[in-house]
């Protein structure tokens, strides 16, 4: 932590934060139960624009016991659990009443530092870098308030950090412009294939050739007598074995997978033939895809198949029931999907020849907008890699 990593311009410093910010103190509001305090907790960050969205107001009486840090206007909230994640904002003192969650290491600017500047600073990869070896936790990972503080700051004299925000705030607006550009296409890249999907599917269009899925396909539930965590017996063989996960991560055939079932996992199991569709009953509810290859699947995922009917399209329609599917689940230790449910949902069914027009026509769209939404994604990373770059440069004096 002493080292200084890079040689910084004339006239910088290397202070530790501790240096840099002012002590804060904590606040009771059980004292006054009756008295209404707006409580920022971690869920009320906006982690992508490092804003503040969505407070909550409560009394005294009913404060949670992490309600406890005082914040005033300026102060920049840090979250130290998963401190990756980056929830960090800026506090503007325009709520009545704040209290912060002992989650945030509340950081409050002193006479020579900007708060701007100091809040640029911490959403660095530095400062990650910096705090790395005094992050603990396995399941909740988090850094200490002191050893937060103890990251060191490139710090040019005051009237040059205003300079450096003024540079950086400048650029941050058009790069964020162009991201929320880039976000709205992929939405609405999303949004069009859905629609089309709604208008080939819609059954006034189909009317009068609706039939119920379990009339044109076999539909039955995976098999597996033992969950994974509880027999270790079972795994790492030969035969591949999919899970909700393996559904959803799929852009239309499954040919990833992260777990294996051994003859022994075979024999308690069944093994499904490729171009069965798998359909998630459990966990994600309706997400759907195709095996790309023969497996076995749990109880939480249901295969289907038609001998006479394009699985393909099968496919296409059950795309569409992800809202419909969750509304009709089961409320009992987990949300469910009754199989009953599943085999009397009714679909339009054309000829044959139509149901592979209709396939090859959504296919080559689907494709198109994987092309699009990959390219948007692409330079989405680049303006997110963009930013990290300029960040590096201006805590370098190089802006």
């Amino acid at each position: 932590m002493e080292q200084q990593l890079y040689e910084l311009p004339e006239g910088w410093e290397w202070p530790s934060l501790a240096e840099q910010t002012l002590t804060t103190t904590n606040i009771k509001p059980s004292a006054s139960p009756e008295q209404q305090f707006t409580y920022i907790d971690i869920s009320s960050i906006d982690r992508n624009r490092k804003e503040i969205v969505d407070p909550k107001l409560i009394v005294g009486a009913d404060a949670p016991s992490r309600a406890k840090k005082e914040v005033i206007g300026n102060d920049v909230l840090f979250a130290t659990t998963r401190p990756n994640l980056r929830n960090i904002a800026i506090f503007s003192g325009d709520i009545e009443s704040p209290v912060a969650s002992t989650g945030f290491c509340v950081l409050r600017a002193s006479e020579s530092i900007d708060y701007r500047y100091l809040f640029r600073f911490l959403t660095t990869d530095f400062l990650q870098d910096q705090i790395a070896p005094y992050i603990a936790g396995a399941q909740y990972p988090a850094v200490t308030d002191k050893n937060l503080k103890r990251t060191l700051i490139p710090l040019p004299p005051l009237d040059e950090q205003k300079c450096i925000v003024a540079r950086l705030d400048a650029l941050f607006t058009r790069i964020d412009t162009a991201i929320t550009h880039l976000q709205q296409t992929l939405e609405l890249s999303k949004a069009l294939f859905a629609s089309v999907l709604d208008e080939v599917f819609s059954p006034e269009k189909n009317k009068g050739k609706l039939v119920s899925l379990n009339q044109i396909a076999t539909v039955a539930r995976g098999k597996s007598k033992h969950r994974p965590r509880n027999d270790k017996t079972l795994f790492h063989g030969d035969y591949p074995f999919i899970q909700t996960g393996d559904v959803r991560n799929a852009e239309k055939h499954i040919t990833a997978y992260s777990t294996t079932y051994n003859e022994k996992g075979l024999a308690q199991s069944r093994l499904w033939p490729k171009g069965t569709i798998c359909l998630t009953i459990a966990a994600n509810i309706g997400e759907v895809a195709i095996l790309g290859m023969d497996a076995c699947f749990p109880d939480s995922v249901v295969g289907i198949s038609s001998d006479h009917e394009s699985n393909d399209y099968i496919y296409y329609f059950l795309t569409t029931l992800q809202r419909h599917l969750d509304s009709k689940a089961t409320m009992a230790a987990q949300k469910n999907i009754n199989l009953r449910v599943l085999s009397d949902i009714e679909m339009p069914l054309p000829d044959l020849n139509e149901q592979n027009r209709i396939v090859t026509y959504l296919d080559a769209l689907s494709e198109r907008t994987r092309a699009l939404e990959a390219t948007t994604q692409e330079k989405l990373n680049d303006l997110t890699t963009l930013k990290a770059s300029l960040l590096d440069a201006a805590f370098k004096g190089q802006l």
